[in-house]
Order: structure tokens, then sequence, then C-alpha cells
């Protein structure tokens, strides 16, 4: 089972790939890591933070989707009706854009510093854009 570090804004996350559940999308995410972006906070999903991805296209369609991540997981919407994003959720979420509802690959789960999660979202929703970097151990 592969781990992560999630560094985001002040904080460190430790995490698990979802690699049987996932493996398409872990496997495109791995090649663009180390991964750096900007984490702001969600306009229509509920407790959770997002990395606007525009048009980056990492090449997988839905596996292992969901809409209603919980608190510590990560997915990956791949694009289509919206852009290409990267969702955390740190409490309740229902996953949305302004064209509705919409569903990401559960591919990343975070594993220890889930104490700090509900203080890290707030401090995105609060203070604004935080930077996130997902990093292979």
């Amino acid at each position: 089972m592969s781990q992560l570090i999630v560094r985001a804004g002040e904080f460190t996350f430790q995490a698990r790939f979802e690699e049987q559940l996932a493996p398409k999308t872990v496997a495109a995410f791995r090649k663009a890591m180390p991964f750096e972006s900007q984490a702001i906070h969600v306009r229509w999903s509920g407790e959770g933070v997002w990395m606007p991805l525009g048009d980056l296209d990492f090449g997988v369609s839905y596996e292992n989707h969901t809409s209603y991540p919980s608190p510590g997981q990560i997915i990956l919407y791949p694009g289509g009706i919206s852009e290409t994003e990267i969702l955390l959720a740190y409490g309740g979420v229902h996953f949305a854009s302004k064209m509705g509802q919409l569903a990401g690959n559960h591919f990343i789960t975070l594993t220890s510093g889930l104490e700090n999660l509900t203080a890290f979202g707030k401090s995105v929703l609060w203070k604004g854009a935080q930077k996130i970097r997902f990093e292979e151990v």
C-alpha cells in the first residue's frame, strides 16, 4: 500500500492511495507527482476544499466514483460537464457544480492528522486559498 504525505496550508496529513479501488486514477495521478496546487473552498458542495484544474486531462474515466465523499476522502473529477478538479471533504459533502450533481473518483484517503481536517477546511473558508502538495513516501 502506497503512503503519501499531504501538506495542506499549515497542516500535514498522512494518506494512502486507494490502489485496489481506483487503480487507473492512482496510476495517472502518480505520474503527476509531486503534485502542487492551491486549495479553495467549494462553492456548491458543502464542507470541502477543491483544486480547480481547468482542462487538465488525467486520461481516466469513472472508477470508484461517488458524489458523497466522507471527511478525509479525496476525489478526482476527470472533467466533462465541469472542469477537472480534485476535492477533499472535511465534513458533509454532496459533490456538485453550477451544472448540478457530479461524481468523482475516490482515490486517496487521509489516514492521520484527521483531528486537523476541520481546522484546515475552515482556514481555507475564512483566510482564502492555501497551498497543497501531495508527495509519495
